[in-house]
């Protein structure tokens, strides 16, 4: 399992949630997390990274 998902489960969110949340798509947060979308922006790993509370580096090390 992937940070994303991880943490996302710690929050105890959904990843439409996660979507609203970051105003992100949940088509592209779900290949994020499958892993079958690697390199995204820093726009959007700082979004993903807000979301959570966490730095980015320990979301995409």
């Amino acid at each position: 399992m992937n940070n994303i998902k991880k943490f996302r489960l710690e929050k105890n969110i959904t990843l439409k949630q996660l979507a609203l949340i970051t105003n992100i798509s949940m088509g592209y947060l779900s290949h994020l997390e499958n892993g079958t979308r690697k390199n995204p922006s820093y726009a959007i790993m700082k979004k993903i990274a807000i979301a959570f509370d966490k730095d980015i580096s320990l979301i995409f090390p």
